[in-house]
């Protein structure tokens, strides 16, 4: 269900980069999303289409980006993906580790149509 307020940040981020260029529709909003995040993908398109209704991002297109999980051991620096059952270093085994990918959540960018421009809005530069 926290999908909702997550749907309608991304909504409120793009109208207001969307709105800054002049645009008159959003087409697509490019998002990056950690696996370890714990949204859902199917989650926030089904939301998508109730709060983007009556707005110029009513036919955008929502695209996933998803980052895989990855760890970096704090005493000798290697990274590596997490174990389900085992977080220690598979190199040095230490167990003094850091998530350094995988969290991610944010609007990258929005492709937008002027007047008689279209043009991308790279990175958005929030986090929904």
């Amino acid at each position: 269900m926290h999908e909702l307020p997550i749907t309608e940040s991304i909504l409120e981020i793009a109208l207001r980069h969307a709105n800054a260029a002049g645009a008159a529709r959003i087409r697509n909003i490019y998002l990056v999303i950690g696996q370890l995040s714990t949204v859902v993908d199917e989650s926030v398109q089904f939301y998508w289409g109730l709060v983007a209704e009556g707005t110029i991002a009513e036919d955008a297109q929502l695209q996933f980006r998803r980052i895989p999980a990855e760890i970096e051991c704090q005493q000798c620096k290697h990274r590596y993906p997490p174990s389900a059952d085992d977080l220690g270093c598979p190199t040095c085994g230490s167990e003094t580790v850091l998530v350094v990918a995988g969290e991610e959540f944010f609007v990258e960018a929005i492709d937008v149509d002027g007047d008689d421009v279209t043009e991308e809005i790279g990175h958005a530069g929030a986090e929904a």
